[in-house]
């Protein structure tokens, strides 16, 4: 019996799991898009250092490959995982992938156990057909899931809203759900699922038969994103927030963003569409576009909360809600509109925002050991962060930001932030490395902490700051970002 054999088989086996694994991480954090995985990465070292330099030294370093991958590879990875915040999630299509590696990668060390010569290929190919072959199952599996959600819908008496933004998409979302479900059997996304396979899952498997109004947004990483979506919810209600530079990498231009953004009109269904300023759009014509933004007048943003007056039938109406930031009167304001647009009355959503609660992550204010903490983790745009500084001058005590800077923006915004940044804080802890370099080149005066691994935050925060600051978690980027 040749143990040695047996044993380069299991540890071959084990190999191309062990690949499979990195490659199908990659692959869930962007959507299952290979050419994302490969052109967009931020990491391009974490594909050469855990898949390209694994594949060569195993063509190259014979026998002894199985030292570097046990002593080397393995605890490598072992590590990199545990420092990932966002780790592999094990749903039905990742458990699909790796029976179908499993099976591909058995069939061929069956073959080469008799004898055939194929470990030139032996690596390559179970990933390659594998992604291949799961792409078309789930492809089919997909087309069977839009048509099945599709006729849900149909069948369904519900009226449909659809919202998409460059930013403030998920707070509008859920602003409208919190108003309108004091009248109507309301249902909305959950967290910020936005995508087309997103919202099928959600339609088949969460929406309720009972409701009478579901609430879902769109976004989008290329053109033909939310068109897709707006074919398949064929809504009734369009709304189009803030529009700016957020994932301008992907779009090239903002031109590209506000185009993109305006196929949320393609719905055979639509009976009125909101469309912030920002979208640029001439409503001469089309009865069912109304424009807001230009009538918002503020009249106060402070700890405790917003007021602000808009022109509603020619009355000017005066709104407060206990929610931080004085860009939420722009994502207010849209949900008051769809509010009324569904038959609310003023006084009706007068009452409903006294009560809004503020989304998870987004401005959420917490008090703990004598700190004031501003969870704002999900706000990743230049205007809403400068805002969310704003509101932080108003504290009296020391202030101190955690923040990685602006995420798929340009160099501009994030050197704009950064004087902002010296503008207001005492203490700023950088996170990761993508602006790292921005930010120290134009933060003079604050205090800079460079945090290289997130899971000592808590530990400096501790050492960092005492009781009366104020710390705010100003956006938030992956590990892999």
């Amino acid at each position: 019996m040749d143990y040695f054999k047996i044993f380069e088989t299991l540890s071959h086996i084990l190999l191309v799991l062990t690949l499979g694994y990195y490659l199908i991480t990659n692959l869930q954090w962007y959507n299952y898009k290979l050419e994302r995985v490969i052109f967009k990465h931020k990491k391009i070292s974490w594909h050469i250092i855990y898949f390209v330099l694994p594949i060569f030294a195993y063509y190259l370093s014979g026998k002894y490959f199985w030292i570097y991958f046990y002593l080397g590879l393995i605890p490598a990875l072992f590590i990199w995982k545990k420092r990932l915040d966002k780790p592999l999630v094990f749903t039905q299509r990742v458990k699909r992938f790796f029976i179908i590696l499993l099976f591909i990668t058995l069939i061929l060390d069956a073959l080469c156990l008799a004898k055939f010569h194929c470990k030139v290929l032996s690596v390559l190919i179970p990933l390659i057909f594998t992604y291949l072959i799961s792409t078309a199952i789930e492809k089919i599996a997909f087309n069977s899931y839009k048509k099945q959600a599709q006729k849900k819908l149909q069948d369904m008496d519900i009226k449909i809203i659809a919202i998409t933004a460059s930013f403030g998409k998920t707070s509008i979302k859920n602003f409208i759900h919190q108003i309108i479900s004091k009248k109507f059997n309301s249902y909305k996304t959950p967290r910020s699922v936005n995508t087309l396979g997103g919202l099928i899952k959600d339609v088949n498997q969460d929406l309720p038969n009972t409701a009478k109004v579901y609430v879902a947004e769109a976004g989008a990483r290329e053109k033909g994103d939310i068109d897709e979506i707006a074919r398949f919810l064929n809504h009734h209600i369009a709304v189009v927030g803030s529009i700016g530079e957020a994932h301008i990498e992907y779009f090239k231009s903002l031109e590209n963003i506000r185009n993109t953004k305006m196929e949320i009109l393609n719905s055979n269904r639509l009976e009125k569409a909101f469309i912030h300023t920002s979208a640029n759009v001439d409503p001469k014509g089309n009865q069912k576009i109304e424009v807001y933004g230009d009538e918002i007048k503020l009249i106060s943003s402070n700890l405790d909360g917003i007021t602000f007056s808009i022109m509603i039938d020619q009355k000017q109406e005066e709104f407060f809600a206990p929610l931080l930031g004085s860009f939420n009167a722009i994502n207010l304001t849209a949900s008051i509109l769809v509010a009324k647009e569904l038959g609310m009355s003023i006084d009706e959503i007068k009452k409903a925002l006294l009560n809004l609660t503020p989304v998870e992550h987004r401005l959420q204010k917490i008090e703990a050991g004598g700190k004031l903490i501003i969870d704002d983790s999900f706000n990743g745009n230049l205007e809403g962060m400068i805002s969310s500084y704003e509101l932080c001058s108003l504290h009296e005590g020391r202030k101190v930001i955690v923040t990685p800077g602006i995420v798929e923006s340009t160099c501009e915004a994030n050197q704009t932030l950064a004087k902002k940044i010296d503008e207001v804080f005492d203490i700023v802890i950088i996170t990761g490395e993508l602006n790292r370099t921005i930010l120290e080149e134009n933060i003079t005066r604050t205090k800079k902490i460079i945090l290289k691994d997130k899971t000592n935050l808590q530990d400096l925060l501790a050492k960092e700051t005492t009781t009366g600051d104020l710390i705010i978690f100003s956006n938030d980027a992956p590990s892999f970002i």
